[in-house]
């Protein structure tokens, strides 16, 4: 699969009232899309996909994870793929880690974002960390303060926030309480997680406003869904209308969660990138670069993207 460079003339910019004027997107592709890859992707490969992203006006690159390498393979190269990253000035490279352990080997090689992956409801908690949700709070606890001390980033990843494989409907006051105390810990940033795609927008509304009157800003959340029922623009459209700027997408729309079966791939950033060009709404991301990133990656992983917009802009 190639792909040529066309005439940008579409989409027709039509802005809609009261959206944000530019939008930062948060691209998880090179963790949260390739993590839950079966065949493990050379560490060559990453480095140079997460270079094309940042090449393609991307400048929030989340890069890897800390993480034990028993518990996620495809992440196992983390210190290696790292350093490889260290000429994209201007980009900042968040990484997950998961304890204090991985947090000191994400700050031994400089890291300046870290972030951390918590859940709304307990039987994901226990299946993704083994802990109860409150368990999973108290080992962040250490790993916020210390990060904070050293003066990085921290992003606090909230799961389950719309449903659960499980436990079914989770409810908004649940999400909030969860969520107020991984900010009381110090987190910087919340990102808000669909994991299995089941959000609906007037669900993403009422979850904002509740967060926001329980003291959560609308400035320091973003909004991380996934595409299982075809929702992902919609909401993210919803969340847009509340005032929410930061949008997490993954290139091609890779991605899944290996501890959740039902979580297909996450909204694709050239679908995100083509309604947002549409609406007027600045990413500073070139989505020819970024649709020839992902059929580049396509060809290396041996499938075709799943991106709408991807295959409708790629020639065969």
């Amino acid at each position: 699969m190639t792909t040529d460079r066309i005439d940008r003339t579409l989409p027709m910019t039509v802005p809609a009232q009261d959206l944000p004027a530019r939008v930062r997107i948060h691209e998880v592709g090179a963790r949260d899309g390739l993590q839950n890859e079966k065949s493990v992707v050379p560490t060559e490969v990453k480095a140079e996909f997460i270079h094309r992203l940042a090449a393609a006006g991307l400048r929030t690159v989340e890069a890897t994870s800390f993480v034990h390498p028993k518990w996620v393979p495809q992440l196992a190269d983390a210190e290696d793929l790292f350093p490889r990253l260290a000429d994209l000035d201007g980009v900042a490279l968040p990484v997950l880690v998961p304890n204090e352990r991985g947090l000191e080997r994400a700050l031994a090689l400089g890291a300046s974002r870290i972030a951390v992956f918590g859940s709304a409801t307990e039987t994901f908690a226990a299946r993704n960390l083994n802990r109860t949700v409150a368990e999973s709070l108290a080992m962040f606890e250490p790993v916020v303060a210390r990060a904070k001390a050293d003066d990085v980033h921290v992003r606090g990843y909230l799961s389950m926030c719309f449903g659960d494989p499980w436990e079914g409907p989770v409810p908004v006051h649940q999400v909030v309480r969860v969520a107020r105390a991984l900010m009381d810990l110090g987190c910087d940033e919340l990102s808000l997680g669909d994991t299995i795609g089941v959000a609906t927008p007037g669900h993403v509304q009422t979850l904002l406003a509740e967060l926001n009157e329980e003291g959560v800003r609308t400035d320091v959340i973003g909004v991380h869904f996934h595409d299982t029922y075809g929702q992902a623009l919609s909401n993210t459209l919803a969340a847009l209308q509340h005032g929410v700027t930061t949008v997490d997408a993954s290139a091609g729309g890779l991605g899944g969660c290996p501890y959740a079966k039902s979580a297909t791939g996450n909204l694709a950033t050239e679908d995100l990138v083509w309604m947002l060009q549409g609406l007027g709404i600045e990413t500073g991301v070139d989505l020819d670069a970024l649709t020839a990133t992902s059929v580049w990656l396509a060809d290396r992983l041996g499938r075709p993207s799943p991106s709408r917009t991807v295959r409708a802009l790629s020639v065969r």
